[in-house]
């Protein structure tokens, strides 16, 4: 199991690199120069090139990305060049509300989504089903930064339930104000992932209601519902923890619109002006940040797999000896 994990980790190592390459090209690729937005009238050719140096901004691309390379592997992201501060110390700061709102929605997409993949599959094409199925359908189609305005309409300015953005009440520091204000943002953010796991639960909870094992043991008195809970339930699971820990990086994408509609302060939102102030080493840091993220939510996937699965870990076991 240690060697398949230090062989997929060590296979992922191109990718970032190669995510770092196309990135780098795509916001070179953008019309106009991030330092326009922060010459001032009557600076020096002299000036702004002591600005651009600064920032690593000199030279052609190659040399661009030659230097922010040698930086990143030196552990510095660079400098934000609207705040002045290092990208790595921003993105800290916000790390810990974004990974609260995400782990929050993770948990509520997979503690509402089980229990109705699993009603739903039970009750198969009967009123049940048809309801989950529909309101799943919903969940899949429905984009989140219209739930997320139509939450803030009804919940916040007709029904006043809930604050319609921030992170706390001012001067108010409880669990209680920040639970509060977490309503809105994570259920929204959790909605798409709660749908899909919804259908995958729903879909496994059929097929395997229809295997050998299942059968002889109802046709033995045992209840469906127990049968359900002790032996089905392992069996559906297994392909959502692999879509859990790729869907990791779909809420840090989600949370990009859902942090910046709520006012909530996380990376997503830092990104967001970041992009609006072509604040370019701040828009890359965000930009690996994310790869990074979406690379270890899929692999630990694969071990939470293979932990789940006995045959898969001695298909590792095998392939690895």
């Amino acid at each position: 199991m240690g060697k398949y994990i230090l062989k997929r980790f060590l296979q992922l190592i191109p990718v970032v690199i190669l995510v770092s390459i196309f990135s780098f090209l795509i916001i070179e690729a953008a019309p106009g120069d991030p330092v326009d937005n922060y010459v001032r009238a009557g600076m020096t050719k002299e000036e702004i090139e002591g600005i651009k140096k600064e920032y690593g901004l000199d030279g052609n691309i190659v040399e661009k990305y030659g230097r922010w390379l040698v930086h990143v592997f030196q552990g510095d992201l660079g400098t934000s060049i609207k705040q002045n501060r290092p990208v790595a110390e921003l993105i800290g700061e916000r790390l810990p509300n974004t990974l609260m709102l995400m782990g929050s929605a993770l948990f509520l997409s997979l503690i509402i989504s089980i229990p109705l993949g699993l009603w739903a599959g039970l009750r198969k094409n009967k009123l049940a089903d048809n309801v989950i199925s529909f309101i799943s359908y919903l969940g899949i189609s429905v984009p989140p930064f219209w739930m997320a305005m139509i939450m803030v309409i009804i919940f916040s300015l007709k029904l006043q339930l809930f604050p319609s953005g921030g992170m706390r009440t001012l001067n108010v520091y409880t669990a209680g104000d920040l639970i509060w204000h977490m309503v809105l943002p994570a259920f929204v953010l959790s909605l798409n992932n709660m749908a899909v796991f919804t259908r995958y639960i729903r879909s496994n909870t059929i097929t395997q209601l229809e295997e050998d094992y299942v059968l002889t043991a109802i046709s033995k008195g045992t209840g469906k519902r127990k049968v359900l809970s002790r032996h089905v339930l392992k069996n559906c699971l297994l392909p959502i923890i692999t879509l859990a820990g790729i869907n990791i990086a779909g809420l840090v994408c989600g949370s990009f619109v859902i942090e910046t509609i709520f006012s909530w302060p996380g990376i997503g939102r830092l990104a967001m002006e970041a992009v609006g102030n072509r604040d370019f080493p701040l828009i890359m840091g965000y930009t690996m940040f994310s790869c990074i993220i979406l690379i270890l939510g899929n692999l630990l996937a694969d071990v939470l797999y293979a932990v789940a699965d006995p045959r898969i870990r001695q298909g590792m076991d095998r392939d690895n000896g």
